[in-house]
């Protein structure tokens, strides 16, 4: 699966002509192989073991790229990131991010995301994006 999401970033940079550097795929092939949201620091550290003169900017970079191509999510509430599941330009989606083990699980519901726009239209407002982070506790926390 990280193999096939790795070439479909790649030839959708190619498409777009974005320069999809060994770094920036690096970045985005340690976190599609993690579990759940990491940070920027974790991925430097991760990045460390092979590129030991990996700095804070070099990750920075990757991420805002990574983002730009809407290959990875931002979790806001945790200051970390996720790697997308669908890397499609404009769909939105709900996080749902377990309190107890820290998994975060990327959902697309277009009920969620028709409501969120016909309250907008109804309050004169126009969404650019949105993500909606649900907290509780996934079925594996509950059943422990």
């Amino acid at each position: 699966m990280t193999n096939t999401l790795l070439n479909k970033a790649q030839a959708l940079c190619d498409g777009k002509g974005a320069r999809f550097t060994a770094v920036r795929r690096k970045v985005l092939k340690l976190m599609l192989e993690h579990a759940g949201a990491i940070s920027a620091y974790d991925l430097l550290d991760s990045l460390r073991a092979t590129d030991p003169s990996a700095k804070p900017p070099t990750v920075y970079r990757a991420l805002d790229f990574l983002l730009e191509q809407h290959f990875i999510h931002r979790v806001e509430s945790q200051n970390a990131f996720i790697a997308c599941n669908d890397f499609s330009e404009n769909h939105q989606l709900q996080l749902y991010i377990c309190e107890k083990c820290q998994d975060v699980q990327e959902v697309h519901s277009q009920l969620i995301q028709q409501s969120i726009y016909d309250q907008a239209r109804l309050n004169d407002f126009e969404v650019k994006s949105q993500t909606v982070e649900a907290f509780g506790l996934c079925h594996q926390c509950r059943l422990d």
